[in-house]
């Protein structure tokens, strides 16, 4: 196979997994057929089997390389800061809520990540369990044992679970609700709104946690 032909084949498969991320996350899998994703892609039907074998293949294929890629990046701010001796509760927070709010992600790729997510939650496909599995459950155990690290020995354990699913809630919520924050506060998501809502998280989580202490 020359250059010229392989450079072309990868050209049309990143073109047949960004049609098929943008057309799975406004319509949903089922919704969609391989004829549309070829014809969005302008490919031919067959470079669907070439490339991935089959439209289940392909959808899996749209989570592995775009979907976990940027959940990668979104993470990576916290990996560094669990790598460091001593940190604190204010950092752990801080660090998690910038690297949702003002992290990597174009308004382009955050729509798209939040709409393929929320709708495999609804239906736990295998793409779930694999996300789960790769992604989502290890960067929850990276919290938690971030969390043990900062708070009283004391802490119970299922306590402490609620506890980073609670702050993760919020960013999340802060993240991906940003049409209806928009329309009840009437800010757009500029820097310094971002910035602020940064700073409401961190203040709000560390309320509760010292609220939390001894309970």
């Amino acid at each position: 196979m020359s250059q010229d032909h392989t450079r072309q084949a990868d050209l049309t498969r990143e073109r047949l997994l960004d049609e098929a991320e943008r057309l799975f996350a406004e319509r949903g899998y089922d919704a969609v057929s391989l004829r549309e994703i070829t014809s969005a892609a302008d490919a031919h039907l067959a470079a669907v089997n070439y490339h991935f074998g089959s439209k289940e293949n392909l959808y899996l294929e749209v989570f592995r390389q775009r979907w976990m890629e940027r959940a990668r990046k979104i993470q990576a701010p916290l990996q560094e800061l669990e790598k460091r001796e001593h940190y604190t509760p204010e950092e752990v927070v801080r660090t998690l809520a910038k690297a949702f709010l003002s992290g990597p992600l174009s308004d382009e790729d955050r729509v798209r990540h939040s709409q393929l997510i929320s709708r495999e939650m609804g239906q736990q496909s295998k793409v779930f369990n694999l996300i789960s599995q790769e992604t989502m459950a290890p960067f929850m155990e990276m919290a938690i044992r971030m969390w043990q690290r900062c708070l009283p020995q004391e802490t119970d354990p299922e306590r402490l679970k609620l506890i980073v699913l609670s702050i993760f809630s919020q960013v999340l919520y802060f993240n991906f609700a940003r049409p209806v924050v928009t329309l009840t506060t009437g800010r757009e998501y500029d820097q310094e709104f971002v910035d602020q809502l940064v700073e409401h998280i961190t203040q709000f989580a560390l309320r509760g946690l010292n609220g939390d202490k001894g309970k």
